[in-house]
């Protein structure tokens, strides 16, 4: 098994196990940071959307209205908390359990994908297969956005950011050093904007799926 691999299981090992804690882990930033954060990712998006690492569903409270979004996510356990929250949804939402980087669907399939703190957890050898599986299945023309953690600019922040990485590598698989964007090209996109929400610290990124005629 490939190093990559191995952390994808590895991560859906681990996701499995905490799922029934995950919600409470993440009460905190949830409540003081996330909940503000998570309607930049739907902002004027409408048809059909895909949610990719929908964890335990707290996107869904903020999907638009009349749109049709399908969640997906690595873990069962995971899926099954987002389920309790599908119903409260004002969007279609179906939930299937799948792996970001071997995407079981269509071409051109959705107008839009928006992944919310997920590539912090993919291991650095499965980001391009991430970003290129959504600008797949995203028509031409059609945003992927991405809500994510990234390596602090400031001196004090990176040292901050030094002593939660253990915990945060061993709860969440998460890593504050990974480099997506600079896959986000080579995997034919388009970066339309690209702007810090959380200090230096969290990154909101808009790419528009360029494919050839």
């Amino acid at each position: 098994m490939a190093c990559g691999e191995r952390e994808v299981r590895s991560n859906f090992e681990r996701y499995q196990r905490i799922a029934p804690l995950y919600d409470a882990l993440d009460l905190a930033f949830e409540t003081r940071r996330y909940r503000r954060l998570r309607p930049l990712l739907f902002e004027r998006l409408s048809g059909r959307v895909l949610d990719a690492g929908v964890g335990t569903g707290r996107n869904i409270a903020y999907y638009p209205a009349g749109t049709t979004v399908l969640g997906i996510d690595i873990s069962p356990a995971m899926l099954a908390r987002a389920e309790a929250r599908r119903a409260r949804s004002p969007a279609l939402v179906a939930l299937r359990r799948m792996d970001v980087t071997r995407l079981d669907l269509a071409d051109d399939s959705f107008d839009a994908a928006v992944a919310s703190f997920l590539f912090c957890v993919l291991p650095d050898e499965a980001q391009a297969l991430a970003l290129r599986e959504l600008r797949r299945v995203v028509r031409n023309g059609g945003e992927v956005r991405l809500l994510d953690y990234v390596r602090p600019r400031g001196m004090m922040r990176r040292a901050l950011v030094k002593i939660w990485e253990p915990w945060t590598a061993w709860a969440y698989g998460a890593s504050f050093n990974r480099d997506t964007e600079a896959h986000i090209v080579s995997a034919g996109l388009k970066v339309a904007e690209a702007r810090y929400v959380v200090d230096d610290l969290v990154k909101l990124v808009k790419a528009v799926a360029v494919k050839p005629r």
